[in-house]
């Protein structure tokens, strides 16, 4: 049986966005890249037999991280034997002992070698400088990561001081690799320490538009030298050049990174978009990445919203009312009086008993659409204590407009809620 090219397409596609090394390693190379920077340092260090020092900088989701994975992975290839990588975090190693014995107790492992859980900050400082000696003797760069590199700088900075001071050593062999979120972390170094940290740092930044556009095309092009058919090659990267020079394509990529720009939310989108596919055509189209912004954005709030009951939607547009009108304190009872103030305006069939209103804010209760303000009158009955909405107005009025048995009057209530409130 021959086997469907959009099968076997939609396989190489996939395992492609799983890769987390798929967006440094689809790009050109270029030697202006952090990546081509990183390594470049790192090999020096190996090659050259000399200690360095850098720092990562950058906003959280910029592939800091995912960079300096690779090029480590690509070092350890070239140059096996030679290069031994320590990983500490600070949010789990902030305390100086804590973090130096975790060192320690690293090069033991990779070296093979017994470690004392007993042994003081000064023992475990006396073993890691006596490692890197050793280590540089053998000609064996140590790699240092300092993951989350702001909280180490906070205190007495001993840690940092005991590294960077032993890698002044001709001896030694090592680099230092701090990762941050916050651009001024050098500027948290006490100045012993910081003269004896190299002033190199690396910027990450999202991916701008020209890079996204090129990103998306590497990612999503089907190789032409692959095992498909050349035919549905050509036809299938042709429709995708169309649907990236798209405008209504450009307004759902907007849409998905207005909310977060990260490398991550980018390969999780394209993944859910080809997903999707239809495997028919075995083609792309825009209906697919629009489908998958909305599965990605997601919203349960108005998923709870399009399944309220009428009721319901009337007891949240008149909780919406008493906001727009100053009264930050209300219950059951204010909500009622709303509620029949509504139904004399616009005379509406739908009214509803008092225990039948109550059972209903208690599922929104339920629901998290309405909370209690607070805990104290827990001994009160649900009528007199005081309640808040938890959702917006823009959710509210979206969530009116989605619900298809919501009646005229509510969506002419909260416009004209919300007129007044503007």
């Amino acid at each position: 049986m021959e086997k469907n090219p959009a099968e076997e397409a939609l396989m190489l596609l996939r395992r492609r966005l799983c890769d987390p090394h798929a967006f440094f390693s689809l790009l050109p190379s270029s030697s202006d890249t952090n990546f081509s920077k990183l390594k470049f340092l790192i090999s020096s260090s190996i090659t050259e037999a000399c200690n360095n020092s850098v720092l990562l900088l950058g906003p959280r989701g910029c592939s800091k991280t995912a960079v300096l994975e690779v090029v480590l992975r690509d070092l350890s290839v070239e140059y096996p034997d030679m290069i031994s990588v320590i990983k500490l975090n600070g949010l789990l190693h902030s305390d100086d002992n804590c973090a130096l014995k975790e060192i320690a107790r690293q090069l033991c492992v990779e070296h093979q070698l017994s470690f004392s859980k007993m042994a003081s900050f000064d023992d475990n400082t006396q073993f890691v400088i006596s490692m890197l000696r050793e280590c540089g003797l053998a000609h064996k760069t140590i790699v240092i990561v300092l993951d989350e590199f702001d909280i180490f700088a906070q205190g007495k900075q001993r840690l940092l001081y005991s590294l960077l001071d032993a890698m002044q050593s001709v001896t030694s062999q090592a680099v230092v690799i701090g990762v941050s979120c916050r651009l001024d972390a050098d500027q948290l170094l006490e100045k012993r320490v910081r003269s004896r940290l190299s002033q190199r740092k690396l910027l990450f930044c999202p991916p701008s538009k020209d890079e996204l556009e090129r990103l998306l095309e590497f990612l999503l092009s089907l190789p032409v030298n692959s095992s498909l058919p050349q035919s549905y090659v050509v036809e299938f990267n042709k429709e995708l050049r169309k649907i990236l020079a798209d405008k209504k394509f450009n307004d759902t990529m907007n849409t998905l990174l207005s909310s977060d720009s990260t490398v991550d939310q980018i390969m999780r989108f394209l993944f859910l978009s080809v997903s999707t596919m239809d495997m028919k055509t075995g083609i792309l189209s825009i209906e697919n990445f629009k489908r998958a912004v909305v599965r990605i954005n997601r919203q349960p709030k108005l998923e709870y919203l399009k399944d309220c009951s009428v009721l319901e939607l009337y007891i949240l547009v008149c909780m919406k009312r008493l906001e727009v009108k100053e009264q930050n304190s209300y219950n059951f009872n204010s909500v009622i009086k709303e509620y029949k103030a509504i139904h004399d305006s616009f005379q509406t069939p739908d009214y509803y008993a008092r225990n039948v209103c109550l059972r209903a804010l208690e599922h929104l209760i339920q629901c998290e659409l309405v909370c209690f303000m607070d805990n104290r009158g827990y001994n009160q009955s649900n009528e007199f204590r005081p309640v808040k909405l938890l959702i917006s107005p823009y959710e509210l009025q979206l969530g009116l407009k989605e619900n298809q048995s919501c009646p005229v009057s509510l969506n002419v209530s909260i416009v004209f809620a919300v007129l007044i409130s503007n």
